[in-house]
């Protein structure tokens, strides 16, 4: 894992950027795997805590991780913590692009 991420360090040249995609495996499950921690990773018996993101409204990117790239913040359109909904819409991120739909009885 550490040769991949010295190889795309190499590759980028000054000044050095992150790849939209790679920062969210830094956040996510290559942190949980490297720290053993319970989270960062969708498998049965892991805290299912998510954050639902989409490319925020105007943003000028074509996809979330384009625009990302670009500086921009995601569109947080809902937190669910514990398996349960416990915001939606953020009032701290630019809206998100696509807002999660609540589908009951499912």
């Amino acid at each position: 894992m550490r040769a991949y991420f010295s190889e795309i360090f190499a590759r980028s040249g000054p000044p050095r950027t992150v790849p939209a995609e790679l920062s969210f495996c830094f956040a996510t499950g290559t942190t949980a795997r490297m720290r053993a921690l319970d989270c960062g990773l969708i498998e049965v018996g892991r805290a299912a805590d998510f954050v639902i993101m989409d490319q925020a409204q105007h943003s000028p990117g074509k996809n979330i991780l384009e625009s990302i790239q670009l500086g921009d913040l995601p569109g947080v359109g809902m937190t669910i913590i514990d398996g349960i909904i416990r915001t939606q819409r953020s009032r701290n991120t630019p809206p998100a692009g696509k807002v999660p739909e609540i589908v009951l009885g499912h």
